[in-house]
């Protein structure tokens, strides 16, 4: 549960602020180059000081640890420091108990959380405060951890914060340095990478789909969900740009995940579109009504009831990923494929039902064009794989797999208007049906995808934005959103794929002048380009990669 969350409730919400004791003053912030170090510099008439962020990593500490180092650049800076942790979303009560220099933060279910500084400190009420002065290179140093039983730990080392630093600075340097992409938007690509590697879990190898809940997709809407599990879609495509750049270790990390920790894998049909990062499954959505949501967007919910939904595709995403992986990192062994060819198996007797398709609708189960894609996909990487290992494996995958791709050209195809569908009987186009192309399903030049594309054009693309469906459609996805970046950043590869470079690449450029200030992607693109959505968003991130990747190798 988190303890830091004062965009929902900012009268009583936990923080941890550090700022400037004036009325005005201008904040900017960047990354340390090709790292997750992150700088604020705040400057006022009076000086200029930085405070450097990050959280250790490799062998330096195992703990969770943040670790927050002040310096005066130049003049002389008066600062204020408030920590005010706020345990299990602010409904459990906590004590601050001082120990010499050091305030312990002790919730009434047992965690506790110790905060350490270099200035002067002080307890007042459930918040430690601290007013201090910096001339230039001087330095405060703040240490924010979590204690597990003990009284000591790293961080009580003299030289812990300097060798931190310099360690975390090299660890995430030398994981760029294992990129295999020389391409044009390097700096681009490789801080995609690195937020995808941040959201990668270091003891399970799971990823979360975002670090954030109850972000709003529209502002005062209620569409506000909670990311931070391990949705096995999202986790795959990962898997993909990943793997592109030349990240086996990590692809390898999830597939031990998913072979050890994700317990449905034995059980046909019981494999769950998500997970926790731990594999299990309590996810029970619920409200925090004492609340009042970002910018008063409304419930804020925790858990997520989409972990029960029935999404078909989720089979075509992880059987591709297991094809990759065994392509490009590590044969898979007899074991696994056993468990996947079982899944496979079952998926032969159910790829013809309704589910809730990649958007999870909450307005009833519908025959998504985007779920049978996907189950074709399915079909397609066991037998490719099958084959290629010599594997054993059934006829009937490719029966299966060929009554789908016909079954796509007859029920999903719109002959008057030239263009795929989202669902059987409907009459929208769908932004999902971007990634036939990307799968292989059909030629990205072939003529009934040119005319979906001009379709999809016609009805959801603004500029570079890309709206994944027309708010009209009478399948419960009726409320106004904004653009998906997932989309835009798919049909800037389709652009690239059919050969239309100069615009895949106009618009591939307007896309990246939408990050934020320091190159990261929400969800959702609002209509004056504000962020909506969880933040950073996995999806928006790999999907870049992957549009960069095709986009560069056909310019030459």
């Amino acid at each position: 549960p988190s303890i830091f969350f004062f965009f929902f409730y900012r009268k009583k919400g936990g923080h941890f602020q550090i700022a400037p004791d004036l009325p005005d003053w201008i904040r900017k912030q960047i990354y340390f180059p090709n790292t997750n170090v992150l700088i604020t510099r705040f400057s006022t008439d009076q000086g200029v000081a930085e405070i450097i962020d990050f959280m250790p990593v490799g062998e330096i500490c195992n703990e969770h640890v943040l670790i927050r180092r002040v310096t005066c650049v130049k003049g002389e800076i008066e600062l204020n420091m408030r920590c005010a942790p706020r345990f299990h979303y602010g409904l459990h009560k906590h004590e601050v108990k001082q120990e010499g220099e050091r305030f312990f933060f002790v919730d009434e279910k047992g965690l506790t959380m110790r905060l350490m500084g270099t200035v002067a400190m002080r307890g007042e009420g459930q918040d430690v405060v601290s007013r201090f002065v910096l001339k230039p290179d001087e330095k405060a140093d703040f240490i924010f951890e979590q204690m597990c039983g003990q009284r000591v730990s790293h961080s009580d080392s003299t030289d812990f914060i300097d060798r931190s630093l310099e360690g975390t600075i090299q660890y995430w340097k030398q994981w760029v340095a294992r990129s295999q992409y020389r391409g044009r938007w390097q700096e681009v690509v490789n801080r995609s990478a690195l937020v995808l590697k941040l959201m990668t879990s270091r003891k399970h190898g799971s990823m979360v789909a975002a670090p954030t809940f109850s972000f709003p997709e529209l502002v005062g809407g209620d569409k506000n969900w909670d990311y931070r599990f391990n949705w096995v879609r999202d986790a795959a495509f990962s898997l993909y740009a990943l793997i592109r750049l030349g990240y086996t270790e990590e692809a390898h990390s999830f597939m031990n995940w998913f072979q050890e920790e994700c317990y449905d894998l034995s059980y046909p049909g019981f494999l769950r579109l998500m997970y926790r990062l731990d594999g299990s499954l309590e996810m029970t959505e619920t409200t925090l009504d004492h609340f009042e949501g970002y910018r008063q967007s409304g419930p804020v919910r925790i858990g997520n009831a989409a972990f029960d939904q029935k999404q078909l595709d989720i089979y075509g995403e992880l059987m591709d990923s297991i094809y990759l992986y065994d392509k490009y990192c590590q044969p898979i062994s007899h074991d696994f494929w056993m468990k996947i060819s079982q899944q496979i198996d079952w998926l032969a007797d159910q790829w013809d039902q309704v589910d809730e398709g990649i958007w999870e609708v909450r307005g009833g189960q519908q025959h998504f064009l985007f779920s049978r894609l996907m189950c074709w996909v399915a079909f397609d990487r066991a037998t490719r794989l099958a084959r290629k290992r010599s594997f054993p494996m059934h006829q009937r995958w490719i029966e299966e797999r060929d009554k789908i791709y016909h079954q796509i050209f007859t029920d999903f195809w719109d002959e008057k208007r030239q263009t795929f569908l989202q669902r059987k009987g409907g009459l929208e186009v769908d932004a999902s049906t971007l990634l036939m192309p990307l799968v292989r399903f059909i030629s990205p030049t072939d003529p009934k995808w040119l005319s979906t594309l001009q379709q999809i054009e016609k009805d959801l693309v603004c500029g570079p934005l890309v709206y994944r469906y027309r708010t009209d459609a009478p399948t419960g996805m009726n409320e106004d959103e904004g653009s998906f970046s997932l989309c835009s950043f798919w049909y800037i590869e389709c652009l690239s794929r059919s050969g239309q470079l100069e615009k895949a690449r106009v618009n591939f450029e307007k896309m990246l002048s939408y990050a934020n200030h320091v190159g990261l992607y929400s969800e959702e693109l609002g209509f004056h380009g504000e962020h909506l959505g969880n933040f950073p968003q996995a999806f928006t991130h790999l999907s870049l990669i992957s549009a960069a990747f095709d986009l560069n190798r056909r310019l030459g």
